[in-house]
């Protein structure tokens, strides 16, 4: 059974890179739990434990990823934030709310930095 410190969050609006992201973590031994983004916002689990969140940065919504960013800070204030992108360096916006950020397609560095980060957070 994973703890709630293996439990992360994917918040993405396209539920094919849930299912991906998903199958990746498993395969690492976390225990992934996931949020579609809507047109309209995010509905984010309130009955899990959350220990570390991905985040996509490019959403389909009428919310941008600083706003969600700012809700999953409301609803899980201990876990660290891990923003996804393309794009080639940690944007400005979010820059605040993220502890670590990871380019789509370096799953590797993914696993890596989701590795690093638990650990750093389970420490006394």
């Amino acid at each position: 059974m994973a703890s709630s410190q293996s439990k992360v969050l994917i918040v993405d609006d396209d539920p094919s890179h849930l299912e991906i992201y998903s199958m990746l973590l498993k395969q690492a031994a976390f225990d992934p739990v996931t949020a579609l983004v809507q047109f309209v916002g995010v509905d984010l689990p309130q009955d899990e434990e959350i220990g570390l969140v991905l985040l996509d940065y490019r959403l389909n919504s009428l919310k941008t990823s600083a706003q969600v960013a700012e809700e999953i800070r409301l609803s899980y204030p201990d876990a660290p934030i891990v923003l996804l992108s393309d794009l080639w360096q940690l944007p400005a916006d979010i820059e605040p709310f993220v502890a670590a950020f990871v380019r789509k397609g370096e799953p590797a560095k993914l696993i890596e930095t989701v590795a690093r980060l638990r650990q750093s957070c389970s420490k006394p």
